[in-house]
């Protein structure tokens, strides 16, 4: 499997970019405001990686950050979503807002994007909404020692735009016990769930 590739970015086309690494040209598709964001021509360039690979076909596609290449995988586990409509979704939907949209049970946003439908978007979040559900039994499960409880975990308990922070978060790949480091380092009083879910982000992507 391929994490990431780092080269010479040669080629900027529409839908995918062309990254030399020791004379071997990759053809990497992307969204069009990832390639916007990657890079000049001639410039060494990283993007993470997934490569897909099919019977009928061998592709790989890049992202600019992990929360995008997150976001890409929980999209093509979803029954009926395939590469090309998540790709499609990435490009007119920020992690962030998706996660959101998920955690929160926001139809409307996901009706916007090009390509999904009523029911599309509540298969995908009911789906994407257990798997969050399934992380978190998980991780409570296997804690070994329980010891006293920060004021981070005590706000949780007690305020619902924690709970949905937290959920939002692991949606793009980080695990409950490092979220909640990042939300001691904030002063969390006046701060709305999309607030945390942004400065939690901005911290834990250091």
């Amino acid at each position: 499997m391929l994490a990431y590739i780092k080269g010479k970015l040669e080629m900027k086309m529409t839908g995918y970019v062309v990254i030399d690494v020791g004379g071997l040209g990759y053809k990497i598709f992307m969204t069009d405001t990832g390639i916007e964001k990657l890079g000049s021509i001639g410039e060494i360039v990283k993007v993470h990686t997934y490569y897909k690979v099919r019977e009928d076909d061998v592709s790989i596609f890049g992202f600019n950050t992990l929360e995008e290449l997150k976001m890409f995988e929980l999209l093509i586990s979803v029954s009926g979503v395939g590469a090309k409509t998540a790709i499609t979704m990435l490009s007119s939907c920020e992690p962030t807002d998706f996660a959101i949209a998920i955690i929160s049970e926001d139809v409307n946003t996901l009706k916007q994007i090009p390509g999904i439908g009523l029911k599309s978007a509540q298969r995908i979040i009911l789906e994407l909404k257990d798997k969050i559900k399934k992380e978190q039994q998980i991780q409570e499960l296997t804690k070994a020692v329980k010891g006293t409880k920060t004021k981070v975990e005590i706000a949780i308990e007690n305020n619902k735009k924690f709970d949905e922070a937290i959920a939002a978060l692991q949606v793009l790949g980080y695990n409950k016990k490092e979220i909640e480091k990042s939300f001691e380092k904030m002063d969390t009083k006046e701060m709305s769930t999309e607030d945390l879910i942004r400065k939690g982000l901005a911290i834990l992507g250091k």
